[in-house]
């Protein structure tokens, strides 16, 4: 019988453990209401301000996940593709930018030159 009783403790001791220390880490812990309301007011104007913001950007990282998980490929190389092709675009951008500022000096030149 002493064997069967420390099995009944070993057992209430492991669902107390297991059922209880969850719960009370559940009791314990503060709501998003109740730490928002210990934001300083400054904390608690740029949370607010900023909530909007961060909220697209989650949306559109999810979003971009999705598109991410659709090709055959491991995410992580279809994000690095996407970022090759966002940097490729910016570099294009960047030399047609020069290219046209290039094309006005050039034009501002002859203007000054055909005046005089």
């Amino acid at each position: 019988m002493a064997r069967a009783g420390t099995w009944v403790k070993m057992l209430g001791s492991a669902i107390i453990i297991c059922v209880g220390g969850p719960a009370f880490v559940e009791y314990i812990r503060p709501t998003d209401e109740e730490l928002f309301k210990r934001y300083n007011p400054d904390l608690q104007k740029r949370s607010l301000e900023e909530g909007d913001r961060r909220a697209r950007e989650f949306d559109e990282y999810v979003t971009r996940m999705k598109q991410w998980s659709k090709s055959d490929k491991s995410i992580w190389y279809a994000a690095k593709e996407q970022e090759e092709q966002k940097l490729l675009a910016v570099q294009t951008q960047q030399a047609q930018a020069k290219d046209d500022a290039k094309v006005q000096r050039e034009e501002m030149r002859k203007e000054l030159l055909g005046e005089k």
